[in-house]
């Protein structure tokens, strides 16, 4: 199956490097599937689920938003931030979704209703990975992605 090259970076570390089979993300205008030989592109990505595809293994991510450039045979993917489901804390973001819920409750100016919204969205995609990740076949706490 043809592959191509995929490198998630952040400013503080290199998240992924290796060959892929597919990318799913969530781009700002929507969610946008890459396959080998994909059209150059440059998009922004929106805070969500990023997932990684290699011979019928997938490796699920979060990011809270970037770049993806695509060209013919490598995408690079510049991430504000990106954890792998493996090093997502579930109890951080469950309490970290919790105080999003709360300060949007009590919020009257529009910049921190921005804030607390994008907060949630962060929290909330970083669950629902953590949780995809519980669900795979032979999971095991602490265990890595074979992707």
């Amino acid at each position: 199956m043809p592959t191509m090259k995929l490198e998630i970076v952040t400013a503080e570390r290199q998240v992924f490097s290796g060959d892929v089979t597919a990318i799913i993300a969530e781009g700002t205008e929507g969610q946008l599937t890459v396959l080998p030989k994909h059209a150059p592109l440059i998009t922004m990505l929106a805070p969500g689920e990023l997932i990684v595809r290699k011979d019928g293994d997938e490796q699920y991510m979060v990011i809270s938003g970037g770049f993806m450039e695509v060209m013919q045979d490598k995408v690079i993917v510049l991430a504000d931030a990106c954890e792998r489901s493996d090093e997502i804390d579930l109890e951080r973001a469950t309490a970290a979704k919790q105080r999003a819920e709360e300060r949007l409750k009590g919020l009257a100016t529009e910049i921190d209703q921005s804030r607390a919204e994008g907060a949630l969205r962060r929290s909330i995609a970083r669950l629902r990975v953590a949780e995809k990740r519980r669900r795979m076949p032979g999971y095991k706490p602490g265990g890595h992605s074979a992707v």
